[in-house]
């Protein structure tokens, strides 16, 4: 396999890790009422697991408030069910017709909750990074010990490799200091 093939298939797998981190910490509630905080949890309809953006629409009408509307009213003690069961720290309030979020100010005990939860989640997403990074220097040694790659090349593709990680690795700190900063000055 050539280093264009090898590398630009790790640099799609190291892309797929920084963007699950960027998905997760979207979810990760800040002090202001944002609706990524709740469109992607999984609420039971009729036996399969479905995004609740998917069962209802998700509106923050006010900085410290979450509106969430089901299209279908039936799904209302579902959704209910499960932002209850979630790790939100949110109680939902219905009036039999939508749920309102009231998303109260964050204490220093939970955001410093929150800043380790969103550091275990950067160091999976570099773990993920630095796993593939190894299955690609291992592509590279079979390409080499099969001799249809030059050691010469293979040096240099296991160079390209870590390039591209430490490419990954700076834009997951990155995303790490954003949310930190958001958490802790909202």
């Amino acid at each position: 396999m050539p280093i264009d093939d090898i590398l630009l298939e790790n640099e799609e797998k190291m892309e797929k890790a920084v963007d699950y981190l960027r998905k997760e910490l979207r979810g990760i509630r800040t002090g202001r009422a944002s609706p990524a905080l709740v469109e992607f949890l999984k609420i039971d309809y009729y036996g399969s697991p479905t995004d609740l953006r998917q069962l209802a629409s998700i509106a923050a009408p006010e900085p410290g408030l979450l509106v969430v509307k089901p299209f279908d009213p039936g799904t209302l003690k579902e959704i209910d069910k499960a932002l209850l069961a979630s790790d939100l720290g949110i109680t939902p309030m219905s009036d039999g017709k939508v749920i309102r979020l009231p998303v109260p100010a964050l204490s220093t005990e939970r955001r410093n909750k929150l800043v380790g939860q969103i550091k275990k989640l950067a160091e999976a997403a570099r773990v993920a990074v630095r796993n593939v990074r190894r299955d690609a220097n291992k592509q590279a040694d079979e390409e080499k010990s099969a001799s249809t790659m030059p050691e010469d090349e293979c040096d240099t593709c296991k160079e390209e490799i870590q390039k591209l990680t430490d490419q990954y690795s700076k834009q997951i700190d990155h995303l790490l200091d954003e949310k930190n900063k958001e958490i802790l000055e909202s």
